[in-house]
């Protein structure tokens, strides 16, 4: 049997605490020292619901929980290292950030106030506007 070559699957989360969105500044290329969601690579055996808590986690120290699908983003140059296909969450987090693995930091952004962001994540944070607003407005 052949296998076949196929794009890498990936998972972002556009996290919200304390009324503001949580973004990571990364560590390593692409886009060194460039603001994003938090996010990465599922592993094998992996649900990409479990990918995105792991990676949460992981870069931002935040534990999350989902609220929904914002969606799933398939240009082939999203990302410079190849082509990825992320499957995107909006997700409420829990804790105090703090940087880990692949982030040399974390930080809060009011959503009107976003910097630069890294890849396609602000289109995932406009496609996610209404819910973000949604959920602001009941906290």
């Amino acid at each position: 049997m052949t296998v076949p070559t196929t794009p890498l699957l990936t998972v972002d989360a556009v996290i919200i605490l304390n009324r503001k969105i949580v973004l990571i500044k990364r560590k390593n290329p692409p886009f060194k020292n460039n603001f994003a969601l938090p996010g990465g690579f599922v592993e094998v055996g992996e649900t990409t619901e479990a990918a995105v808590i792991r990676e949460a986690k992981e870069e931002t120290g935040l534990s999350i929980d989902i609220i929904k699908l914002v969606g799933v983003y398939s240009e082939p140059s999203r990302d410079p290292r190849g082509h990825t296909v992320s499957v995107c969450y909006l997700a409420i987090g829990h804790g105090e950030p703090r940087a880990a693995t692949d982030a040399a930091g974390v930080a809060l952004f009011d959503i009107k106030e976003l910097p630069d962001i890294a890849f396609d994540h602000q289109k995932m944070i406009d496609d996610a506007g209404d819910d973000i607003n949604g959920i602001l407005s009941k906290m």
